[in-house]
């Protein structure tokens, strides 16, 4: 359905091959009080970087522009395709006229961009402009068979906390935006997208609201004893590795953790009763651990959420577009 619905859109659309390159520079924000309480791993420099966009599609039916951006990465992983962030930009054509909420978009775990795609397109056709970002060892960012979770921990992490600068990174372009209204930025993410989301709403004060869709938090408790964890969790506790030893370690990389930062944010978290992929326990363990952040349950499973896709942008979009408090 979703696929059948970006044809469409994209139909109405006049692609473009060798429209101008815009280059710019954006400065991150950064306050060294608040920047210190971060985690050396998500500390972001108030350094400027540099940008390129392009416009690729124009589709005066529906209203938007749709920009290739591209910037460096603030972290330099040993892979250097994986050092450069590749993002589309969703522009309204209303912001020729008016300033618009921005929000930047994190997509599930296969990283395809169908889903982000998708959720773009709706929120840039109801007047918001959206940034989507191919994370880390994704799309054009992948050397060869590197993935961005592993077996190795230590890659894993890494990895998480490029993604978080990455994001930051995103919050900066967006606000060097003039047709952006910074008091409405916000970080969508669905699934694996929406624990990089938490994280960096925590990291990051430019972000103003977070939502999240079939996500959440509290990972170990949610995942120890998941049917899918099991054959895992033998080969672990053989090792001699326990619960606790496996919270310390991942309490780094758990929106859990920080999710007490996102108190004076607005937060929104949708979440699938029967979900078998992201246990209903990890959303119920953020919003408890998120002061003011209201849950919302959708019968349904992981996959079947899809059911669901207009009823959930239209409660985002009521996030998004509120007037700022």
């Amino acid at each position: 359905m979703v696929t059948l619905s970006i044809s469409l859109c994209l139909s109405a659309c006049i692609i473009l091959d060798n429209s101008e390159l815009i280059r710019g520079e954006a400065r991150p924000e950064i306050n060294s009080n608040s920047e210190t309480v971060n985690p050396p791993g998500y500390r972001l420099k108030a350094e400027p970087f540099r940008y390129e966009m392009q416009l690729t599609v124009n589709s005066p039916e529906l209203d938007i522009s749709i920009y290739e951006v591209k910037f460096p990465s603030a972290v330099r992983s040993p892979y250097e395709v994986n050092n450069m962030v590749y993002a589309m930009y969703y522009r309204p054509n209303r912001c020729d006229r008016e300033r618009v909420p921005g929000v930047i978009v994190l997509d599930i775990l296969d990283g395809s961009q169908r889903v982000a795609r998708a959720q773009a397109l709706y929120l840039a056709c109801r007047g918001v402009a959206v940034l989507t970002l191919y994370l880390p060892y994704y799309g054009p960012r992948r050397p060869g068979n590197v993935r961005f979770l592993s077996p190795n921990l230590e890659h894993t992490r890494r990895a998480m906390e490029q993604a978080v600068l990455d994001v930051r990174r995103a919050v900066a372009w967006l606000r060097s935006r003039p047709e952006i209204d910074q008091e409405r930025l916000t970080v969508m993410g669905t699934s694996f997208g929406s624990f990089i989301a938490g994280l960096s709403a925590a990291m990051e004060p430019g972000i103003r609201r977070v939502i999240i869709l079939l996500g959440g938090g509290g990972l170990v408790d949610a995942y120890y004893d998941h049917p899918r964890v099991q054959p895992y969790r033998k080969v672990w506790e053989a090792l001699g590795g326990t619960r606790q030893r496996l919270k310390e370690l991942v309490a780094p990389l758990d929106p859990v953790t920080y999710a007490d930062r996102l108190r004076d944010r607005e937060v929104l978290i949708i979440a699938g009763k029967r979900d078998e992929i992201v246990p209903p326990q990890a959303a119920e363990a953020l919003a408890k651990a998120c002061p003011g952040a209201k849950l919302i349950w959708f019968n349904c499973t992981h996959y079947s959420a899809i059911l669901y896709f207009i009823p959930a942008m239209e409660l985002s979009l009521q996030v998004i577009q509120a007037t700022p408090r």
